[in-house]
């Protein structure tokens, strides 16, 4: 059931105080992409933007979360207990919780944003919900949001996790890429799960990505695309799950299409 604006009383423009309605917010386009209703000129001005320059982005969005419904069904499926979603954005629909909560009623799960609209729509959704937290935390900020007390609450040590970085990553500079992943990695249990999904510059046409450049490089949140065997690295010590690193679309199984603004992804599990 999508959530309705009149939840936070954001039924017009008129924004709270903590949300900046001056600057885009990755987390609301985001939103918006899926036909959420969580969003300002701001984000519509820029989604608009975007799109003229990559016109596939909204298809590429929508299908990052039919991923994201794809793999929470499948590591629930496995026995996964625990999710810690890193990047969560907005609450919208098919929510990890529900999703794993389907499958298994006593699936846990944490998420974790930054983003002060992210953080209120969330705790008026979410409410005492059982089984679920959320952070308003910086995913960069990993001691912080592993020791948080809410996360100790719902995130066993000794279990294993499904570790979701879900179109996330390329947010992160490469100079804090390599530790971060290295420690949310090291602090996992073996049998957990890391799933990724991130842009990538491998398939992607020359003059897309100099529209990405032109578009992002100056962006409050500047979009880092990688080579796929930059991607596949983010998986090193782990066992990367059939059919390993793949676009978007074709996990777990090839669909014959492709994305103009190429989006890979894997899922691996931590021996």
């Amino acid at each position: 059931m999508r959530v309705r604006r009149m939840m936070l009383g954001m039924a017009s423009e008129h924004a709270p105080p903590y949300v900046d309605t001056t600057r885009p917010s990755p987390a609301r386009i985001y939103d918006l992409s899926i036909g959420g209703d969580q969003h300002y000129a701001i984000d519509r001005q820029t989604s608009a933007q975007i799109s003229r320059a990559f016109p596939d982005a909204p298809v590429s969005a929508v299908e990052n979360r039919r991923l994201l419904v794809r793999v929470v069904a499948e590591l629930a499926g496995r026995g996964i207990r625990q999710f810690l979603d890193l990047g969560s954005g907005l609450p919208t629909q098919e929510n990890v919780h529900q999703v794993a909560q389907r499958i298994a009623p006593d699936a846990r799960v944490v998420y974790v944003d930054n983003d002060p609209m992210t953080h209120a729509h969330a705790h008026a959704l979410l409410g005492d919900q059982q089984g679920v937290g959320y952070l308003d935390a910086d995913l960069r900020d990993h001691e912080s949001i592993l020791n948080d007390p809410r996360t100790r609450a719902l995130i066993r040590r000794d279990e294993p996790v499904a570790l979701l970085m879900i179109a996330v990553l390329h947010f992160i500079p490469d100079a804090d890429l390599p530790a971060l992943l290295r420690a949310y990695i090291d602090a996992l249990p073996s049998g957990s799960y890391v799933a990724i999904s991130h842009a990538s510059t491998t398939g992607m046409p020359a003059d897309l990505l100099e529209r990405i450049h032109a578009t992002y490089d100056n962006a409050p949140s500047p979009l880092f695309p990688r080579p796929a065997e930059q991607i596949r690295a983010m998986f090193d010590g782990l066992e990367l799950l059939p059919p390993g690193l793949v676009s978007i679309v074709d996990w777990p199984a090839p669909q014959g299409r492709t994305l103009t603004l190429p989006l890979f992804c894997g899922v691996a599990v931590k021996p």
